[in-house]
């Protein structure tokens, strides 16, 4: 049992192409103490299938240390939800984001969908349609809005006039690079200065690609995604303070998994799905902006 109690809620994850699954797993359940940080969850099962973001032997390595942590991996998604209590859906895959909560949204479970929601606007709507028709309480975000820095920026300046954010933009397997991996510097922007956007321009630097939303409220943000630079961090302003802000060694892990154990223990929902909808919708048209060199509106 790893140190786990009889009573923990029974998790089952969905996808082993992203180093999430492990990662989450340890912070549940490792056998060492200090390794774990939340309470009341542990892994039991995760669905394995083939992906375009992990190659098979990689896969083979992480299935290797979920077993070794207790976690028994299947091809075959009922077996892998039989007897849970919430889904976590850990798919580095933005595409296939529809196609597994699809299957799952019937179960009445909590459902958690990591970043971002989905890879089109269609499929998010999708999401958003079948969460309500069967009353599945889910919600999707990036782990970087959780970073205690960006939370105490935020308590700081609670009604910022500006903000600036920003992190990597990786190189996706396949679909787009804005939308897996934009995603955490969006949505710290949206964290700091909500998600009331009318509109977003985008502009490739060579080093990157910069997003310019535009807010109903005349607020004034700007959104870094820069290539080969892995530090997160940024600025907010209202007209006499500012605060600056980054990772540092913060672990964005932990605070996510204190948020999904309240989420799955206590029913406690962070973000709703139109805030991570808004958050895709910036995104895609930050794609199409650059394709067609103008503004565009959400």
């Amino acid at each position: 049992m790893n140190g786990r109690k009889q009573n923990d809620k029974r998790i089952a994850l969905i996808g082993l192409d992203t180093s999430h699954t492990v990662a989450f797993t340890k912070l549940m359940q490792s056998p060492n103490p200090e390794e774990r940080v939340v309470e009341g969850m542990r892994a039991v099962r995760a669905l394995r299938f083939p992906s375009s973001f992990q190659s098979e032997e990689g896969q083979d390595e992480r299935q290797e240390q979920l077993e070794a942590l207790g976690v028994q991996v299947t091809t075959d998604i009922r077996e892998a939800v039989q007897d849970v209590d919430a889904v976590f859906l850990e798919i580095n895959d933005p595409a296939l984001h529809w196609t597994y909560f699809e299957q799952v949204a019937h179960l009445g479970l909590p459902v958690f969908i990591d970043k971002p929601l989905a890879g089109t606007l269609e499929d998010a709507d999708n999401i958003l349609a079948l969460a309500d028709k069967e009353g599945t309480p889910v919600w999707s975000a990036s782990s970087l809005r959780f970073i205690p820095s960006l939370s105490k920026a935020k308590e700081t300046i609670p009604s910022p006039v500006a903000g600036h954010t920003f992190g990597p933009l990786g190189q996706a397997a396949k679909g787009s690079d804005l939308v897996w991996y934009g995603i955490h510097a969006v949505e710290m922007v949206t964290f700091l200065l909500g998600a009331d956007i009318r509109a977003v321009r985008a502009l490739n630097t060579g080093g990157g690609v910069t997003i310019l939303p535009r807010y109903a409220d005349g607020t004034q943000a700007v959104v870094e995604c820069l290539r080969g630079l892995w530090q997160y961090g940024g600025r907010l302003q209202d007209k006499e303070n500012l605060v600056f802000f980054d990772t540092g060694g913060e672990s964005p892990y932990q605070p996510l998994m204190s948020a999904l154990r309240d989420f799955v223990c206590e029913g406690i929902v962070p973000v709703s799905l139109e805030h991570a909808r808004t958050n895709l919708a910036v995104l895609l048209a930050a794609e199409t902006s650059l394709a067609e060199n103008r503004e565009i509106e959400l």
